[in-house]
């Protein structure tokens, strides 16, 4: 008896140390000039190295600032999981600067976001082929109002049935939320008309001129915003 209630103790720590919802993002760009090269070796790299909870899902930037370059996502995985993961060790370190590396431009990124689920519409794991990413970058200060904004905005996507992942950046630069529309049926999603435009849905749901809070907000608290298109590589991904 002892030993059951000491489990219902340490449940919700055990739960919450290995809440998988944590979202490791490289962005590499690959010389122009070495595209194809890069391509075959991103694929056997990931291909090779990244299994299992470290699977690899590999996008080609469409459009944006990031035009040309590739976006991995790995994951995801809890903190513990990144915290004890440990060296990727000599032959994985050394296939990537010997074969990819030597391929890249100078620039490249990397960053941590976190799932929202409270404010998402889709499950962490349901992924689609296409997708296009909204970042808002709010003032410092505003997140919880941006929080909050985006959970009136939730009610107005299930109303229309779009698919919305929602994530926030963790220690990765400026605080950001991004929101990914999943386009479950393809690029005919961003057709005017193929659902009622959003701001009917939204002050459908939360009154008349509600749409204004949320213009008023993104005008004074946002400091920028920006969206991009992503196409998912199976070929170049983890199998």
């Amino acid at each position: 008896m002892r030993k059951f209630l000491l489990l219902l103790l340490l449940l919700p720590v055990i739960v919450w140390s290995q809440n998988k919802n944590v979202v490791n993002t490289t962005r590499v760009f690959p010389k122009i000039d070495k595209v194809l090269e890069f391509e075959k070796a991103i694929a056997a790299h990931s291909q090779k190295y990244h299994t299992g909870d470290w699977k690899w899902r590999v996008f080609e930037i469409q459009t944006g600032p990031d035009v040309g370059g590739y976006h991995i996502t790995e994951g995801p995985a809890s903190w513990d999981m990144i915290d004890s993961r440990g060296n990727l060790g000599t032959e994985h370190n050394n296939d990537w600067n010997k074969t990819i590396a030597p391929l890249l431009v100078q620039e490249q990124q990397s960053s941590y976001s976190v799932y929202q689920e409270e404010l998402s519409t889709i499950a962490i794991g349901d992924y689609s082929d296409k997708i296009v990413i909204t970042h808002y970058y709010q003032k410092q200060g505003y997140g919880p109002e941006l929080r909050a904004h985006l959970a009136k905005m939730k009610k107005a996507w299930e109303a229309g049935g779009s698919t919305m992942a929602v994530y926030t950046a963790a220690v990765s630069g400026p605080a950001q939320f991004a929101v990914v529309n999943r386009l479950k049926q393809g690029l005919k999603e961003l057709n005017s008309g193929f659902r009622t435009p959003i701001k009917e849905r939204y002050e459908k749901i939360h009154g008349e001129d509600s749409w204004d809070g949320w213009m008023d907000f993104v005008k004074h608290h946002i400091e920028k915003t920006w969206s991009e298109l992503l196409y998912f590589r199976a070929d170049l991904s983890s199998r």
